[in-house]
């Protein structure tokens, strides 16, 4: 075995990543080898508090003892079968699921961006056995600045030219309007019958945690059944309590037609998704038309359960609710004492913070300011240059919030006061 010359187990770890894997991404440099609850420690000892939670996805905390519990007990019976053969736990989980969010039926997948692409699917579908849109004419329409993903569908829909620069020919039939403007999703129905479908983020994540105006859920709603387009709720990282609400769509009370989640629906031991549709919608798909060799696997339907049972028992939903108005207000203070924070913004615990560029980093000050945060011991990634999203475990302790907001506190203001 190749030895990498380095002083420290951090530096051996991202020296191996660098040269054996994809430069695909950009990670802060902190190496990662245990987490339990808020916390995590990496290679040389050191805890932090994660404010990213795997961008929402270890929402009921790192290591949940039951979730872990459900997932070492059925991986010591049965992991994996294929959708060849019927399990004893698929069934049941996807009625838990059904009830569990008031829907007819479910279709289980793996990652978030499958979740979308189900849905695409299904939209299409629905537009030509439902609708009766001629064959190869459905558009779907998209908010700018969304992000579900990866493939070739997802970034077909990206505003970002760093998803979408050199991958074409993208995608045909993707329409885009501007988020959070009704009169220009209201404009595009009007002016193509062949839409099938509108999907949307109820808050943009990847954006920098866009929080749209009051009664704009509500509008999506009403234009989707006044033009018979189906609304598509994208809840990959706004669903399963992160918002405050079970989903981000109940703060108005809608319900959509396409319902996708992802992320935290495995509390993140493993990839799991979900998309959830009446039975008029998810029934225009027959056997062989789609499908997954992992999707709704016994491993998956287990964790699933339990991850959603934590976040109902734990009132996790609650909790977030309440140390998101914590957070948002000790930030709001901070934004009073140094004009360096512009904008305070999120729903539950999903919030972000708009910041000023300083001169000795310009647009590299977000970043710079994340490598503060984590040499203070706490963890956060910018996102869109000058904003900075914070999302911890839902099961955080108003105690433990104060404190990381103490900390987020006195590295800003010490970071403000060098430069």
């Amino acid at each position: 075995m190749e030895i990498i010359s380095s002083n420290t187990a951090t530096q051996q770890a991202i020296a191996l990543e660098d040269k054996y894997g994809a430069h695909n991404y950009h990670p802060l440099p902190v190496v990662l080898t245990r987490g339990q609850g808020i916390y995590v420690w990496d290679v040389e000892g050191r805890r932090y508090a994660d404010f990213l939670s795997a961008y929402s996805a270890v929402s009921q905390g790192h290591c949940h003892p039951r979730i872990i519990d459900a997932m070492i007990q059925q991986a010591q019976r049965l992991t994996l079968t294929s959708r060849a053969f019927y399990t004893d736990l698929l069934g049941q989980c996807e009625k838990y699921i059904c009830d569990y969010f008031g829907f007819d039926k479910v279709l289980m997948m793996n990652s978030g961006a499958e979740g979308g692409e189900t849905a695409l699917k299904l939209t299409r579908k629905w537009a030509y056995k439902v609708k009766g849109i001629p064959q190869n004419e459905a558009k779907t329409v998209y908010a700018k600045g969304n992000f579900w993903g990866r493939t070739m569908a997802a970034i077909s829909s990206s505003t970002d030219p760093s998803s979408t620069n050199d991958y074409g020919p993208l995608l045909p039939g993707y329409l885009l309007v501007p988020y959070n403007d009704l009169a220009a999703l209201e404009n595009v129905f009007q002016k193509d019958a062949t839409i099938a479908g509108f999907m949307v983020e109820p808050i943009q994540g990847e954006a920098g945690v866009l929080v749209p105006d009051e009664g704009y859920l509500r509008g999506v709603r009403e234009l989707c059944t006044k033009y018979n387009v189906l609304f598509i709720a994208d809840e990959v990282q706004t669903g399963i309590g992160r918002t405050g609400r079970r989903l981000a769509c109940d703060h108005e009370d809608v319900k959509p037609d396409i319902l996708i989640l992802g992320k935290s629906l495995s509390g993140g031991t493993m990839p799991v998704s979900a998309v959830l549709a009446s039975d008029e919608i998810m029934l225009t798909i027959k056997p062989g038309e789609h499908g997954s060799t992992y999707g709704g696997n016994p491993l998956a339907c287990a964790v699933t359960m339990a991850a959603l049972q934590v976040t109902q028992d734990e009132q996790l939903a609650e909790n977030a609710e309440a140390m998101g108005q914590v957070f948002r207000a000790r930030m709001t203070a901070l934004a009073q004492k140094t004009s360096f924070v512009k904008l305070v913004r999120g729903k539950g615990l999903l919030n972000a913070i708009v910041i000023d560029s300083l001169p000795a980093y310009g647009d590299e000050t977000a970043w710079e300011l994340c490598l503060r945060f984590k040499d203070a011991g706490l963890l956060c990634k910018p996102t869109q240059g000058d904003k900075i999203r914070f999302a911890p475990p839902l099961v955080i302790t108003e105690e433990q919030m104060h404190e990381a907001c103490d900390l987020i506190e006195a590295t800003v203001l010490a970071f403000v006061s060098e430069n």
